[in-house]
């Protein structure tokens, strides 16, 4: 069993997974609204069809899923962060350029007692981040 980070957006998912799959270097898998089996649509008027009903990207061993709230409602996420650990500081760096670009920065990239780099930040779409390197004693 591996837990997977389920993301909900107000509207932005699919340019949100795209731009993740940029970043990670990866293609997105994305459902749009318009594939739902028409029964199962008619529950839902309103949903445009470009809404996305679920979403998948394989980031290294891990996923992160994601949909569009439908109802456009989801809050801004508080209490937790999407981490990813990365081999090299040039590598970290370049994922926490690309993910803090048009964000809200909390930690610059910088050594700590952890880790040889360990980075926070709000990404645009309000998904919060933390981006570190692969330490000499990982637990």
């Amino acid at each position: 069993m591996q837990p997977i980070v389920y993301l909900f957006f107000n509207g932005s998912c699919a340019e949100a997974m795209k731009t993740y799959g940029t970043i990670f270097g990866a293609e997105p898998d994305i459902m749009p609204a318009s594939m739902m089996p028409p029964d199962v649509k008619a529950q839902m008027p309103g949903v445009p069809d470009d809404a996305v009903m679920h979403s998948a990207l394989k980031i290294g061993e891990g996923w992160i899923y994601a949909s569009d709230d439908f109802e456009g409602n989801s809050p801004a996420m508080a209490g937790c962060n999407v981490s990813v650990t990365l081999p090299t500081l040039e590598e970290a760096q370049r994922v926490f350029d690309g993910l803090a670009e048009g964000g809200e920065v909390r930690q610059a990239l910088e050594p700590t007692f952890f880790s040889p780099g360990f980075a926070a930040l709000s990404d645009r779409f309000g998904i919060r981040w933390m981006v570190m390197v692969e330490g000499p004693d990982e637990f």
